[in-house]
């Protein structure tokens, strides 16, 4: 249950800009444009259950052979081809917003501090840094012996490796214990399938031993010589094996030292922060468990900590002669327990914090004389702070309305003093020191918006919108002060509400770009995500996944009862499984509004699931279901956005994808938007942007990304009326 803030970060939308002189548009409308590209059917009939489905663009899936191909065959030219036509029509209807684009980019970078670093953290007898350069596009990762005045050693520099490359993604760094040694994971195709090498820190060379098909990341033994890593499937990209591979040995010679039998399981490898434990990871939606091996006993077996079960999920932490458990036994929102390093079995756990009804307890951070918990309640983070020898405890105060606040990086075990991350829709992500002991707050370092920005020129509020059924959804919103509440006002609402995943209020400078130009910016907290606690969760998925389309509806509807905006200026986003959320929402209620964004959107429910050699599928028949099962099918098939395409008017809509996107295939978008295009009976914008070099998180560069961005924000503010000079 380790942080997942961070994760979700690129999916907020935004930024600032002030605005110039506003233009009457021509009506916007698709027989304003050159005519949409046109896309050969063929039939596909898929049966099961006894019930047949008809799909004219399954042929649209190409492998990932075809795709890089030197020669690419007739259906991989085919599919190709189409991809580039819907780019070059979507180029064509946006081409009255490019100086807007190229500004709104402008303004997105323009507020980030170009020669930039991150607060340096102590481990081992060094200080550890990222920083950036001005112009550059990736990270220099660096380090410093002793003291931040010591001369620095470069680990990475990721904008020289990335050369040559459209796409580049460096991971999984990890120093052996000796600090001699760099492992480190690189992705140069945007699959998620890194490649590990090893960089000798005191010469300077790379060492011949590399590590393919892999996740990127692994784990030391103490014997610095011994290095723990997980490979992955090569057609369905499940993490399956956990290898264990002695530098200076051909990796045909590295043992298996744990396979995974079940694909709806992930597994994964890491060290505990004490350094005495390598512990694998193993994790599906229900379920999960834990291999045990000391760091001292590279060539041992792996012991699992206790016996899996069936919905029975724990995470742990090593704390001297003993572990810490977080598990949902007979707690639906989780408590804390522990267990005797030596006998680590269920049987043996004992109580430390009992479960709570309405409060979930989110991770831990263990240090030598504290025990820091991070919980939600209300929808809101919290910290709280445990004396391990007397137990006397207290919480953190946060006094805005609605805020985010989680661990940040603490290796070091025998201090005083915890490191959070702060921030919320008017504040900057900021990076605090909090002394236990003390009270006393160190503000190390405040996100730095660039030109400037004041929190006091926002208002953020916080209220619950009633679903159809009764629920109380949470609804954060951001608005400029001088922006008027009306039928008038455009907003913006976003979501994605899948795997108990929280969308905690982050500041993001991008979405300033609209805030300064009259938007709304609201957030619904629906079910499916984790917000309200683990009973939210369970309550938007499976058999309950409706909850979370209606949920999202529901807020539409109160935001516009209660005067925030109308279904003229109405707007939509949300990506990946927010996607999927996006699909359903145009199919069941279209006339909300009048635009929607729907990025990497996962919406060809049946046909996905149905095909376990996907990357995702069987890792997640728990969360959306397996259409193997025939009550499951029929569920899934009610909601699949691109199963219920009707005849019927839909709203302006922009999809994005990327060629290359292992998460969510690029065929499910393209297919949607070629059956969207066939079946809708309005004259409303249809956009498909399919990234060419890119996968799930789109382009890798800290700037490039931004094009993106300002594409989505010049198709809201086309829908607007406000194409600026």
């Amino acid at each position: 249950m380790k942080n997942i803030q961070l994760l979700f970060l690129f999916l907020f939308v935004g930024y600032q800009g002030l605005f110039a002189q506003v233009i009457v548009q021509k009506e916007v409308s698709a027989s304003n444009y050159p005519e949409a590209p046109d896309v050969m059917q063929k039939d596909s009939v898929l049966s099961i259950h006894g019930h047949t489905r008809t799909d004219p663009y399954f042929w649209m899936r190409l492998t990932d052979e075809q795709k890089i191909a030197e020669r690419p065959d007739e259906q991989t030219q085919k599919v190709l081809a189409y991809l580039n036509a819907e780019n070059t029509y979507t180029e064509k209807v946006m081409a009255d917003t490019e100086q807007l684009q190229e500004k709104l980019f402008n303004e997105i970078v323009g507020r980030i501090k170009q020669t930039d670093e991150s607060v340096p953290y102590f481990k081992n007898g060094y200080w550890y840094y990222t920083r950036y350069e001005e112009g550059k596009e990736y990270p220099i990762y660096a380090r410093k012996k002793g003291s931040m005045d010591a001369k620095e050693e470069i680990l990475i520099n990721a904008n020289e490796r990335a050369k040559g490359h459209d796409y580049y993604a460096v991971g999984g760094l990890e120093v052996s214990p000796d600090n001699k040694i760099l492992a480190f994971g690189e992705d140069t195709l945007s699959r998620r399938v890194y490649h590990i090498q090893f960089l000798n820190l005191e010469t300077g060379e790379m060492l011949s031993d590399k590590l393919d098909n892999t996740t990127g990341s692994g784990a030391w033994a103490n014997d610095n010589k011994t290095y723990f890593y997980t490979t992955k499937n090569k057609v369905s990209l499940l993490s399956e094996k956990i290898l264990r591979h002695t530098l200076g040995e051909e990796n045909a010679q590295d043992d298996v030292v744990y396979e995974e039998n079940d694909p709806s399981f992930y597994i994964g490898v890491d060290k505990s922060k004490s350094g005495e434990y390598v512990i694998i990871n193993t994790r599906s939606t229900l379920a999960n468990d834990h291999y045990i091996l000391k760091a001292d006993d590279p060539d041992g077996n792996f012991q699992q900590f206790t016996p899996r079960e069936e919905d029975l999920e724990y995470d742990i932490e090593h704390y001297k002669d003993k572990f810490y458990v977080v598990t949902n036994l007979d707690a639906k929102n989780f408590r804390l327990m522990e267990t005797p390093e030596d006998n680590t079995a269920k049987e043996n756990w004992e109580e430390v914090i009992p479960h709570r009804e309405n409060v979930l307890l989110q991770d831990i951070e263990v240090f030598e004389n504290y025990l820091v918990v991070n919980e939600r309640g209300n929808a809101l983070t919290q910290i709280r702070v445990i004396d391990q020898e007397t137990g006397e405890e207290h919480y953190l105060k946060f006094d805005e309305p609605a805020y985010v606040a989680f661990f940040s990086v603490n290796p070091e075990f025998e201090t005083n003093k915890l490191r959070y991350m702060y921030s919320s829709f008017t504040t900057p992500l900021s990076t605090v020191e909090y002394n236990m002991e003390t009270g006393e707050k160190d503000v190390l370092k405040v996100q730095e918006v660039v030109g400037g920005h004041d929190p006091e020129d926002y208002v953020t509020e916080r209220f619950f919108a009633e679903a159809r059924d009764e629920a109380q959804v949470p609804v954060t919103v951001v608005y400029k002060k001088t922006t008027e509440k009306s039928d008038d006002t455009p907003l913006l609402l976003y979501a994605y509400g899948s795997y108990g995943s929280s969308m905690d209020p982050f500041f993001n400078s991008a979405i300033l770009s609209l805030l300064d130009r009259g938007f709304i910016f609201a957030t619904a907290h629906v079910r499916g995500g984790q917000d309200m606690g683990r009973e939210w969760y369970e309550e938007g998925k499976m058999f309950k996944k409706k909850n979370t389309f209606t949920d999202f509806i529901d807020v539409a509807e109160h935001l516009i009862e209660n005067n925030y905006t109308s279904p003229e200026h109405l707007y939509a986003k949300g990506g990946s499984a927010g996607g999927l959320l996006m699909g359903a929402v145009v199919n069941m209620a279209p006339e909300k509004f009048n635009g929607v964004i729907a990025g990497v959107p996962f919406v060809d429910v049946i046909s996905t699931m149905m095909d376990e050699t996907i990357p995702l599928t069987t890792n997640e028949f728990d969360e959306w279901g397996n259409p193997k099962n025939k009550k499951s099918y029929d569920y899934m098939l009610s909601y699949s956005p691109y199963d219920n395409v009707a005849e019927q008017d839909y709203p302006h809509m922009l999809v994005t994808t990327g060629l290359f996107d292992s998460q969510v295939q690029y065929w499910e978008p393209a297919k949607w938007v070629a059956k969207l295009r066939d079946k809708k009976t309005d004259d409303n914008l249809l956009l498909l942007d399919t990234n060419m070099e890119a996968g799930h998180g789109g382009a890798s560069g800290r700037f490039e990304r931004y094009k993106e961005t300002a594409l989505e924000y010049a198709f809201l503010l086309k829908l607007e009326d406000m194409i600026e000079d």
